[in-house]
């Protein structure tokens, strides 16, 4: 992966896939410190100087994903669930929000 280095250490992805690929040491293909910043492959296109090399990049930065909006009718789950004193109660997880309750 081609990354770019700046003075205070940060690895960000690179979008040129023509060059060889760099990596920082510890860092790993697709590996960014930046935490907004989402990684896809592609096809290699290695220009000259990446296959004397031997290596090239083929992640790239992408947009992130939408966040997923509301859910106007979520789905609920329902069971009983025995609780270590032995008595039984009914649990409710929203599969949507992973928000779970006991009644």
């Amino acid at each position: 992966m081609a990354i770019r280095k700046s003075t205070e250490e940060k690895t960000t992805l690179d979008s040129d896939v023509t060059k060889p690929s760099v990596t920082a040491p510890g860092d790993g293909p697709a590996d960014t410190t930046d935490p907004t910043e989402h990684a896809s492959s592609v096809p290699a296109r290695p220009g000259d100087e990446a296959l004397a090399v031997g290596t090239v990049n083929t992640v790239v930065p992408v947009p992130a994903p939408e966040p997923a909006g509301e859910v106007e009718d979520p789905r609920i789950e329902t069971y009983e669930a025995v609780k270590p004193d032995g008595s039984t109660v009914t649990v409710e997880r929203n599969i949507e929000t992973g928000e779970t309750k006991v009644k």
